[in-house]
């Protein structure tokens, strides 16, 4: 492939935009032409030959620019390849064990005919909005359980069926 990858997200945070500019970073490094931009700011889909899409999860749910992203350009993603990633268990199980899409994201993946999904550990730190995070900042359970290596060696895989 010679084109042009998209790597778009919803976040809250910025967590999920930081796994997007790894994943981004990753595809240069491996000679792709990428772009990386927040799900709300991209106009089209059609000038991209491929389009990697991740979301934050709050409460078992894909962050809403992400589900917004999907059904907006829903035709145009279903002739591309298409790989979806979320973010936000606050624990090391994302880097225990592979977690599936939650139901939503699951459902998308079928209608489209995703090649993949992967589920990154998250991050809430003190910089966090909202009623919700700071409960959780409260309660002693944030922290950055982001695993780079992983997200590096996922974007590797998407790199190589891009390529091959």
């Amino acid at each position: 492939m010679t084109g042009t990858v998209l790597v778009t997200y919803g976040t809250k945070n910025g967590s999920t935009a930081h796994i997007a500019e790894s994943i981004a970073n990753t595809l240069r490094e491996n000679g792709l032409t990428v772009e990386t931009m927040r799900a709300t700011s991209v106009p089209f889909v059609d000038r991209y030959d491929a389009v990697v899409v991740g979301g934050g999860l709050y409460a078992g749910r894909w962050h809403k620019d992400a589900r917004t992203f999907i059904r907006r350009h829903r035709q145009d993603l279903a002739e591309r390849p298409v790989w979806f990633f979320s973010s936000g268990p606050l624990d090391t199980s994302a880097s225990d064990r592979d977690i599936p899409p939650v139901r939503g994201v699951r459902r998308s993946m079928q209608s489209l005919h995703a090649r993949g999904h992967a589920t990154f550990g998250g991050c809430l730190d003190g910089d966090a909005d909202g009623l919700l995070a700071r409960r959780i900042l409260r309660s002693g359970n944030g922290g950055d359980f982001r695993d780079f290596k992983a997200v590096a060696a996922w974007a590797s895989g998407i790199a190589g069926e891009l390529k091959g």
